[in-house]
C-alpha cells in the first residue's frame, strides 16, 4: 500500500482513527488513575495540509477535502464528534497564529472558503497529549530517521510526553505493563511491509501477554490486497492471537476504489457497551465522507463482551 502519512493527513481514515481515539480516552479517563497513552507508529506529529499535498517530486491531490474537510464546517456535529473536532480547531488556530478556538462553525447550508478550511492537522500524537490529564503519560515511538527527529521537535519542551526512535512492536515489549497498570495503545504501522498483518498480529500477542487488561487500537486498510479479508475474520486474527473482547469497525467509503475502499478498526479490550457509541460515530461519519454509493459503516464483535 506504501501509506506515507504525510501525504494522507487529514483524510477519511484519520477522521475515523483519531475522533475514536479521542472517545476511548476519554471513557478510560473515567477511572481517576493514571494511564499509559502509548503510540507505537506516531509519525512526525504534526501535518501542514498545503505541503502534504505533494509527493516526493509531484503535486498531488489532497486527500484532506474528503476527510476533516467535510467536517469543517459543519454545525451538526454530533457529541461523540464534537470534541475530536475542537482539539483539530484549537491545533489550526494556535499553528496560524491566532487565538481562541479556532475557526467558527458556519451554518450547514453556508459555503466553506479558503478562510475556514483547515492550514494545519495534527496527528495522533498531539491528539493524545491534548486529552492526557496530569496523572497520565504519553509514549510516541517512530523508527524512521526524518520522522522521528520531526516528532522529537514537536515535543522537545512538553512535560509527561516520551519521543523515542523505536520499531513500535518492540515498544509493545519494552514498555508493557506500564507503572500505571493501565494503557491506551495505538498500533498504525505505515503498511509498507508485505508482513504487516503478521507484525500486528504478534504485536498484539506481546502486548497482551505483559497487559492482558490493555486497550489496543488498530488501524488497517480496507484494500484488495492479500491478508487484510482475512485479518479480522474468525480465521485470522484469532488463529494467532488469544484475543480478550474485541470490536472490529469497517468504514467503506468508496467500494469501486481500486486501491483503498475504506478502512477498519480493531479494538481490543473496549471499555463496557463501548460498541453502541462507535457504531453511531461510524455510521455518521459513512454518512458524511462517503465517495460513491454503496459504502457504510459495520460493526461487530469479533470476540464478544461477557
Amino acid at each position: 500500500m506504501n501509506y506515507r502519512h504525510h501525504f494522507h493527513a487529514g483524510n477519511f481514515a484519520d477522521v475515523l482513527k483519531h475522533a475514536v481515539l479521542v472517545r476511548l480516552a476519554r471513557v478510560l479517563q473515567r477511572k481517576p488513575g493514571g494511564l499509559l497513552l502509548l503510540d507505537t507508529h506516531a509519525g512526525r506529529g504534526s501535518y501542514d495540509l498545503a505541503a502534504a499535498a505533494q509527493g516526493s517530486s509531484l503535486a498531488r491531490a489532497p486527500e484532506w477535502p474528503g476527510g476533516i474537510g467535510r467536517l469543517w464546517a459543519r454545525g451538526d456535529l454530533p457529541e461523540s464528534v464534537t470534541e475530536y473536532m475542537g482539539l483539530v480547531r484549537e491545533f489550526d488556530s494556535q499553528r496560524r497564529g491566532g487565538a481562541g478556538s479556532g475557526p467558527p462553525i458556519l451554518a450547514e447550508n453556508e459555503t466553506n472558503n479558503t478562510d475556514t478550511a483547515p492550514q494545519f492537522y495534527p496527528g495522533s500524537p498531539w491528539l493524545l497529549r491534548a486529552v492526557a490529564r496530569s496523572q497520565d503519560r504519553v509514549a510516541l515511538c517512530e523508527l524512521q530517521a526524518g520522522e522521528y527527529a520531526a516528532l522529537q521537535a514537536e515535543f522537545q519542551f512538553s512535560p509527561r510526553v516520551s519521543v523515542q526512535q523505536l520499531d513500535g512492536y518492540l515498544a509493545l515489549r519494552a514498555m508493557l505493563p506500564p507503572p500505571e497498570r493501565r494503557a491506551l495503545v495505538l498500533i498504525d504501522p505505515p503498511f509498507e511491509s508485505p508482513d504487516e498483518f503478521a507484525r500486528i498480529a504478534q504485536g498484539l500477542a506481546d502486548g497482551l501477554r505483559r497487559l492482558p487488561g490493555g486497550t489496543f487500537v488498530v488501524w488497517f486498510p480496507l484494500t484488495e490486497r492479500a491478508g487484510v479479508a482475512e485479518f479480522d475474520r474468525e480465521g485470522g486474527l484469532r488463529r494467532m492471537v488469544n484475543l480478550p473482547p474485541t470490536l472490529v469497525a469497517h468504514l467503506v467509503v468508496n467500494p469501486v476504489a481500486p486501491k483503498l475502499k475504506g478502512c477498519g478498526l480493531l479494538i481490543v479490550n473496549p471499555p463496557w457497551q463501548f460498541d453502541r457509541e462507535l457504531l453511531s460515530l461510524a455510521e455518521w461519519l459513512a454518512g458524511i465522507l462517503a465517495q460513491s454509493p454503496g459504502g457504510g459503516a459495520e460493526l461487530r464483535w469479533l470476540v464478544p463482551e461477557t
